[in-house]
């Protein structure tokens, strides 16, 4: 929802949850690798990544989700700079779940967490996901936590109130990042 928002203003998204759907389409060498690594059961009868059954492994055991990050997140890190590298746009935002423990914050500018309350992510993984509340604790488990999200922020969007409320708040940092980005283009910062 934010992305879009950001998105409806003009600035580019990269966004690396699209990427790795990309990266594990059906004949695309990462999901050969899945598929070695995992095994048939995470392939459905269509031959595409069953991401049900694999989020049911990966997240009941870090070393099959360390295994599929080896495998993706190289792919995907090197797919972020390729499309950045052709953006020219003001500025892009780059949308990525895990990056606190990702390569590319070393590669972004600014990083802005959106930010909401526990159970309010809980509610969103279950009317995402339509998964139990016990896997969806199990997915937050797994990522890093409010505290080390926040710990990296130079910007925050509180995610917690009406539609209204985060537009507002995307709209500031909206004007705030284009100046940013004109005052490095023009080699004043």
């Amino acid at each position: 929802m934010v992305a879009e928002m950001f998105a409806d203003l003009g600035a580019t998204i990269i966004d690396t949850d699209m990427i790795a759907r990309d990266l594990v389409q059906p004949g695309e060498v990462a999901l050969s690798e899945i598929e070695a690594r995992f095994g048939a059961a995470v392939i459905d009868k269509h031959g595409e990544l069953d991401r049900h059954a694999m989020r049911r492994i990966i997240f009941a055991d870090k070393q099959s989700r360390r295994d599929l990050e080896a495998i993706l997140h190289p792919r995907i890190g090197r797919e972020v700079q390729r499309q950045a590298s052709k953006c020219r746009n003001v500025y892009q935002v780059i949308v990525v779940p895990l990056l606190t423990t990702s390569a590319l914050l070393g590669f972004v500018d600014r990083v802005l967490v959106v930010d909401c309350a526990e159970e309010t992510q809980i509610e969103r993984l279950l009317a995402r996901d339509a998964g139990t509340i016990d896997q969806a604790r199990r997915i937050l488990a797994a990522q890093a936590s409010r505290e080390e999200r926040l710990a990296i922020a130079d910007d925050v969007i509180r995610n917690s109130g009406t539609r209204n409320d985060t537009r507002r708040q995307v709209q500031r940092l909206d004007r705030r990042y284009r100046r940013l980005a004109e005052h490095a283009s023009s080699g004043s910062l």
